[in-house]
This record gives C-alpha cells, sequence and structure tokens, in this order.
C-alpha cells in the first residue's frame, strides 16, 4: 500500500512537472498566432483564429534570416570551441596523474565563479585593444572562454571514469596518444558532449546582454537583438514578437533532439553502477 502511494506521489510531481515545462510553451505559440489588439485586450484568451501573417512578418519585415545566420555563427563557432578545448583539457587532466594537476584544475573551477557580466569593463577593453569590438569572432571568444571551465570539468569527469585498460590496450596495439584520444575515448565520452553543447548553446543563443555590449553593426545583430526591433516606445507587436520568439526557440529544440539520447545517458551515467 505505501509503495503504491509512493508511485502515485511521485506520479503526480512528474505530471506537474510536464505541465510547468509544457503550459509557458503552449502561451507562447497561441500568443504567436494572435493579433496584437486581440493579446492587448486578454493575453490568455486561446487564439480562435489563428493570425499565421506573424511568422511571415517576422522574417519579412524584421530580418530575421539575417539574425538567424548570426545566432549561428556566434553560437555554432563558441560550441567548437568550446568542445575541441574541453575535450583536450579533460583528456590531460582526466587520463594523466602531474605535479600541479590540482592547482591547475581549482585555477580553472575558479571560472566557474566569476561570471562575464562582471568583467564587462576588462573585456571591452580588451576587445577594443585586440581590434575585436563590433566582430562575431571576439563573442565567440567571449562565450568560449566563459563556458570552458564547466566544460573542462565535466569532460575530465568522463575521460577519469574511463577503465586505464583501454588505454594500454591501445598503446599496445602502437596507437599514438592522438588516435588513442580520437579513435577510442572520444567515442566512448559522446554522452558528456551531450551535455555540454545543450548546457552551453542554450545560454549562447538566449544571450542579449554580451551582444548588445560588443556588437553595435545592425547586420551583425543575434536574434535577441534584433527582436527588440518589435518593442515600441508608445507600441509594441506582440504577436510578431511572440512569433519571433517561437522561431528562435525552435533551432534549440532540434539540438535537444538531436542530441537527447546521448544527454540522458550522461545525466544517467554511473546511476546503475553495481
Amino acid at each position: 500500500m505505501k509503495l503504491l502511494m509512493t508511485k502515485n506521489l511521485f506520479r503526480s510531481i512528474l505530471i506537474i512537472n510536464v505541465l510547468t515545462v509544457l503550459l509557458p510553451i503552449f502561451f507562447l505559440f497561441n500568443s504567436a498566432l494572435r493579433e496584437t489588439n486581440d493579446f492587448a485586450r486578454n493575453p490568455l484568451v486561446l487564439a480562435r483564429h489563428p493570425y499565421w501573417q506573424n511568422f511571415s512578418d517576422v522574417w519579412a519585415d524584421g530580418n530575421f534570416a539575417v539574425y538567424l545566420k548570426n545566432s549561428i555563427i556566434v553560437t555554432g563557432g563558441s560550441l567548437l570551441l568550446i568542445l575541441l578545448f574541453s575535450i583536450g583539457a579533460g583528456f590531460v587532466l582526466g587520463r594523466y596523474t602531474f605535479k600541479g594537476q590540482n592547482l591547475i584544475i581549482g585555477f580553472i573551477l575558479t571560472g566557474m565563479l566569476i561570471p562575464a557580466k562582471l568583467a564587462i569593463l576588462p573585456l571591452f577593453i580588451q576587445l577594443k585593444w585586440m581590434h575585436l569590438l563590433n566582430s562575431h569572432i571576439g563573442l565567440i571568444l567571449v562565450y568560449t572562454a566563459g563556458a570552458l571551465p564547466a566544460a573542462i570539468f565535466i569532460m575530465s569527469g568522463f575521460f577519469r571514469a574511463l577503465p586505464l585498460d583501454l588505454d594500454n590496450a591501445a598503446r599496445i596495439d602502437g596507437a599514438s596518444e592522438g588516435q588513442l584520444l580520437r579513435k577510442v575515448l572520444v567515442p566512448l565520452v559522446k554522452p558528456g558532449l551531450a551535455i555540454i553543447a545543450i548546457y552551453s548553446a542554450i545560454p549562447i543563443w538566449n544571450d542579449f546582454f554580451l551582444p548588445l555590449v560588443f556588437l553595435q553593426d545592425p547586420s551583425k545583430k543575434t536574434i535577441m537583438q534584433g527582436l527588440t526591433a518589435f518593442f515600441g516606445e508608445y507600441q509594441s507587436q506582440w504577436g510578431a514578437l511572440f512569433a519571433g520568439l517561437t522561431m528562435a526557440a525552435l533551432p534549440l529544440i532540434v539540438l535537444y533532439l538531436l542530441l537527447s539520447e546521448q544527454f540522458i545517458k550522461g545525466l544517467t551515467a554511473g546511476a546503475v553502477k553495481g
């Protein structure tokens, strides 16, 4: 009886959690299908007559294609560097033991304690000195530096959990350290890479503050900057704004669906060890 009550309790908690996640998504999509005046009268009413023109207005009048391309460049470039550097550093810190290792790990972890917004003025000065202001490359480097500490911490843990016999067997077969990493270890840490990709992509894609500071050219703005065009001093185009937010969320949803299997494996790694 107690077991049944416990199961029902956990089932109820999961149902509440699912509704908590899905209701904002439903509200977002429903609002995207309403005209601005209709939304202003009552934001919580269902869209009885879907107004699909909001999506075409965003794409045509809001330069959405340009902002989408810029966000893909910034997020994709950042993820590429984050994954490459975290694999290299995680491999060294997770598979080798050397003097000063703990000091290096501690230094890397301190990067998780300092948010990029706290160092915005030094970053601005440094990018200006490097002639990387108003550049996607400068923004990519800032995002990469901010996400690397957590990414290295995650990857070193995944590399450390693999048996050392794999390394010895590969070396006996004549594999170099590079071949050991590429052909043996990296395929086994794909769940960790999926976690890093999703964990890093979401805040980079949704960020508004750093692009606002470092990008002044309208043609280089990201999606979150571009959507501010639908905010006015006296009136806001709510239907178009929610349509833009819906379209902006789709790439992240696609990314999660592509990596969901590996992501779940990464989250549950070690849970069934016995």
